[in-house]
């Protein structure tokens, strides 16, 4: 783990380096709140194409402002916020939520199966999944959704939330919000930019976690060669073409029920669906282990498709590292079971059986979703000048 951190920690500084090397090193107080420490909260403005949904998860006591997104930034990439002073120990959302990857770990950071582990080196019970586009998701975080307004089996039920939980989880910053909380107050700079963002210097980590689920809610995917393509700025290569038609279509690859694209940006339903790819299931972090309907069993989060060439490994167990591989499962690999979805509409003869052209052209599509800008917009990246 101290070698895992210590990687982080100096791809960390390369990223921060590149970012500075023409400027100065400044206080972190007059960098971050300039001339003024005003409360003066104003609205933070999301640029989204038409085609995007308009009903957002914000909560009405916690609404976006400028101030709060830059406040949740910065926190977002604070190694001390996990509240520990030993660089060993030390972890923040942006350990494994890479900005490169898609807000998610890939095989290319300091995870390489992919699979990210706690500062105890616990590993966490699935892969992960990306904090982007989750301004839109209303039906539940996590793979089984356990995190959601309305489930009365758990207190903690936002964004917010599961900011708190990342703290306490022993498969991640196995901390305390006290501890967190004291690490943060302790920094100088930080109470002027609690002060711009919600009115007083008193920090607090409830007002921690306000503040990363306003960054988080912020980050969001809009840019890809495919929202090009429904907003007629490009045109799709005749291999893009034919990967779309796959996709959207029940003769064809048969992908849009659970992932959307036939009028859907976000590419998911955000619905669970056992996507008939195990016939016995003893995972209790299942969606069954959440509703303890018998149909759940083996049921997942249908992830967003947007930027999966950049978040492998793939599935809730991360069995898969390529999209070849998961292409060829849908194509070839489905497994009947009592609790597959009924949306498998190919489970009878074992999936798609997609021709060679045919798998080559879904991918072309697929990697029409990968948004560039988000992977390299400084506004989702470190704070100029962080220290």
């Amino acid at each position: 783990m101290k070698y895992l951190q210590k990687k982080l920690f100096l791809m960390l500084m390369v990223g921060i380096f590149m970012l500075t090397s023409c400027t100065k090193e400044i206080p972190i107080t007059e960098v971050y709140i300039g001339d003024s420490t005003k409360y003066d909260p104003k609205p933070y403005v999301f640029n989204t194409p038409w085609f995007f949904p308009t009903e957002m998860n914000i909560p009405a006591d916690n609404p976006l402002t400028v101030d709060g997104v830059f406040l949740g930034r910065t926190l977002f990439y604070d190694m001390r916020f996990s509240g520990y002073q030993s660089a060993d120990s030390q972890m923040c959302c942006a350990t494994c939520h890479l900005q490169e990857n898609a807000f998610e770990c890939g095989m290319n950071g300091p995870f390489p199966n992919g699979h990210p582990v706690g500062i105890t080196g616990i590993a966490t019970p699935h892969v992960m999944l990306p904090v982007v586009n989750l301004v839109w998701q209303n039906n539940g975080y996590l793979w089984n959704g356990l995190i959601h307004p309305d489930n009365p089996q758990v207190s903690k039920r936002t964004i917010e939330d599961v900011v708190c939980m990342a703290v306490y989880a022993p498969h991640e910053m196995l901390s305390d919000t006290n501890k967190a909380r004291n690490a943060i107050a302790a920094i100088p700079g930080y109470k002027p930019l609690f002060k711009k963002a919600f009115n007083t210097e008193t920090i607090t980590f409830k007002l921690m976690a306000k503040a990363v689920a306003q960054f988080i809610r912020s980050i969001v995917s809009v840019n890809s060669k495919f929202d090009q393509y429904l907003l007629h700025q490009t045109a799709f290569t005749p291999s893009e073409a034919n990967g779309f038609v796959l996709f959207v279509t029940e003769q064809g690859a048969d992908c849009f029920h659970c992932h959307g694209g036939d009028g859907n940006p976000l590419l998911t339903t955000y619905q669970f669906y056992n996507n008939a790819k195990d016939t016995i299931f003893t995972d209790p972090n299942d969606r069954y282990g959440v509703t303890g309907d018998p149909m759940d069993h083996g049921a997942y989060l249908a992830p967003s498709l947007r930027n999966c060439e950049l978040t492998p490994p793939y599935m809730h167990d991360g069995r898969y590292n390529t999209l070849d591989e998961v292409i060829n499962f849908y194509s070839e690999g489905l497994k009947p079971s009592p609790y597959a979805s009924p949306l498998m509409h190919k489970l009878a003869i074992g999936g798609a059986h997609l021709t060679p052209q045919q798998k080559a052209d879904l991918k072309a599509f697929l990697l029409t979703l990968t948004d560039h800008d988000l992977t390299s917009n400084p506004a989702y990246g470190p704070p100029p000048n962080f220290p």
